[in-house]
C-alpha cells in the first residue's frame, strides 16, 4: 500500500478497507507518512465523509495505535463525559466534581482547544501549578481514592489521536464528522469507562451547526461505544449562543467556581443560568447510567443537592490540590488565577433587545485576544478572554457594554472588538420564546 494512493481513493469519493486506514493510521504513528500527507487526507475525508464502517475502523485502529486503560481494580460503574465542543462550555470543571461528589467515579481524558472552542486542559492549566499530565498509575489511583481524575492523553494512549487532533487544528478540518467521532469515541474507549455520556453541541458556535448534522454525529458514536460494550447516551445541547458568560481560560475557571459556590456573579457580571442547568442535566444522566439513580430526573435531584450542600465545591479543591494546584482558587480566584493587564468594553450602539449572539463570533473573537490556537504550536494566554453583560433576550440602551475584552497584547484588539459588536443582533422587537437547551436525546 501506498499513502498516496489511499488519498486518492479518498478524494475521489470511494470507501476505504479497515486494513488501508489501519495502514495508514499506523504510518502516520510511526512517522513513515508525513503531516502535509495527512492533512491531504483529512481535507478529502472533510469533502468525501466516511461510512459508518469507514468511521469504525478508523476508531478500531486510533484505539489499536497505543494502549488502553484498565479501571477494573477501581469499584463502580466508571463513567466519562465529553463535549463535541462549544464556546464557553465549562462543564466538565463543574460536572466532573459534582459527579465524584455523588460517588460515581468519574475517569476523563481531556484535550485541548480546537478552533474557536476552549478545550478543558488549557482551562485547567489556568491554574497555578495544575498537572494534566498523569502516569496510569497516577490516573487510577487517583479516580480510586478521590472519585475523579481528568488528565491529557499520554504517549501510549491512543497516539494517533494526539497527532491528528493538533493537525486538524490548523488545517480546517476540525468540522469533519467522522474526524470528530473518531476522535471522541478513541479516548473515551482507550480510557476504560464503563458508560459515556456525549454532549453534542448544536448551532453557531459548535461544529454541527444544524440539528440533522447533530443526531448523525451523535447516532454515529452511540453506535460506535455500543459495539464495544460501552453504555454510551447521547444529549443533543444548544450552541448558538455561548454556554456560559466567560468565554477564555481563566475566566472560565472562575465561572465554574461560581457556579459551585452558588455565586450570582463574577467581576460585576451575572453566572450564566444556562451552564449551570446543562451541568445539573448532564449530572442526572451520568447517575442514571452508573446506576445510581432509578431514573434521569432522580439523578438531576441527586447532582442538585450536591451542588447545593457544597459537596462538589469541597471536591472541586481536593480535586485541584490532587493534580498539583493550588486549591485556594477555590475561595480566592481572581487572585490565583492570571489576570489580564487591559480591559476594554464593547458597547450597545442602538437601544433593543439581543435576538442572537453568535457564538462563532465569540469564541474567534476570544482566540485573537489570545484565549486559543491558530497554529499547533501556540501559546496560550490563559487570562485572556471575553467577558458577556448580555445574552438574549435581554434589553440594552444605546452605550450600555454588552461585553468586556480581555488582553495583555493589544495586535488584534481592534478586529476582535468588531467581531464582537457584530456577534450581537439588537433589535426593537423583544425576541420570542427563548430556545430550548435540550434539544435532543439518542440512545
Amino acid at each position: 500500500m501506498q499513502a498516496y494512493d489511499i488519498i486518492a481513493k479518498k478524494r475521489n469519493g470511494y470507501s476505504l478497507t479497515p486494513e488501508e486506514i489501519r495502514f495508514f493510521v499506523d504510518g502516520y504513528v510511526n512517522g513513515n507518512i508525513p503531516d502535509y500527507q495527512v492533512a491531504a487526507w483529512c481535507m478529502a475525508v472533510y469533502f468525501r465523509g466516511m461510512t459508518a464502517a469507514e468511521t469504525t475502523a478508523l476508531t478500531y485502529a486510533m484505539v489499536a495505535s497505543g494502549d488502553t486503560v484498565d479501571l477494573s481494580p477501581i469499584p463502580g460503574i466508571k463513567v466519562d463525559k465529553h463535549s463535541t465542543g462549544g464556546v464557553g462550555d465549562t462543564t466538565t470543571l463543574i460536572l466532573a466534581p459534582l459527579v465524584a461528589a455523588m460517588d460515581i467515579p468519574m475517569a476523563k481524558m481531556s484535550g485541548r482547544g480546537l478552533g474557536h472552542t476552549g478545550g478543558t486542559l488549557d482551562k485547567l492549566e489556568s491554574i497555578p501549578g495544575f498537572q494534566v499530565d498523569l502516569s496510569r498509575r497516577q490516573f487510577i489511583h487517583q479516580v480510586k481514592t478521590l472519585g475523579l481524575a481528568i488528565a491529557g492523553q499520554t504517549t501510549d494512549i491512543v497516539p494517533a489521536d494526539k497527532k491528528l487532533y493538533a493537525l486538524r487544528d490548523v488545517t480546517a478540518t476540525v468540522e469533519a464528522m467522522p474526524l470528530i467521532a473518531s476522535s471522541v469515541m478513541s479516548k473515551k474507549i482507550a480510557a476504560g469507562a464503563d458508560a459515556i455520556l456525549l454532549d453534542v453541541k448544536v448551532g453557531t458556535g459548535a461544529f454541527m451547526h444544524t440539528r440533522d448534522q447533530a443526531i448523525a454525529l451523535a447516532e454515529t458514536m452511540v453506535a460506535i461505544g455500543r459495539q464495544l460494550g460501552r453504555r454510551t447516551v447521547a444529549l443533543l445541547t444548544a450552541m448558538d449562543q455561548p454556554l456560559g458568560n466567560a468565554v477564555g481560560n481563566a475566566l472560565e475557571v472562575i465561572e465554574a467556581i461560581a457556579v459551585l459556590r452558588g455565586e450570582k456573579l463574577i467581576n460585576g457580571v451575572p453566572v450564566s443560568v444556562d451552564l449551570r442547568e446543562i451541568t445539573l442535566e448532564l449530572a442526572g444522566r451520568l447517575a442514571f447510567l452508573a446506576g445510581k439513580t432509578e431514573t434521569v430526573v432522580a439523578g438531576r435531584s441527586l447532582a442538585e443537592k450536591s451542588l447545593v450542600s457544597g459537596a462538589a465545591a469541597e471536591r472541586f479543591a481536593r480535586f485541584v490540590s490532587a493534580q498539583g494546584g493550588d486549591d485556594q482558587v477555590l475561595t480566592a480566584p481572581e487572585t490565583i488565577l492570571p489576570q489580564a493587564c487591559y480591559r476594554k468594553t464593547v458597547p450597545a450602539s442602538i437601544d433593543g433587545w439581543v435576538c442572537r449572539l453568535d457564538a462563532w463570533a465569540i469564541g474567534r473573537a476570544a482566540a485573537m485576544l489570545g484565549a486559543g490556537r491558530t497554529k499547533k504550536e501556540d501559546m496560550i494566554d490563559y487570562a485572556a478572554g471575553v467577558l458577556l453583560y448580555k445574552r438574549v433576550g435581554e434589553r440594552v440602551t444605546a452605550g450600555e457594554p454588552l461585553a468586556e475584552l480581555h488582553y495583555n497584547t493589544a495586535g488584534m484588539v481592534t478586529q476582535a472588538q468588531t467581531l464582537i459588536a457584530q456577534a450581537f443582533t439588537i433589535e426593537q422587537a423583544k425576541p420570542g420564546q427563548k430556545q430550548s437547551l435540550i434539544l435532543g436525546e439518542v440512545g
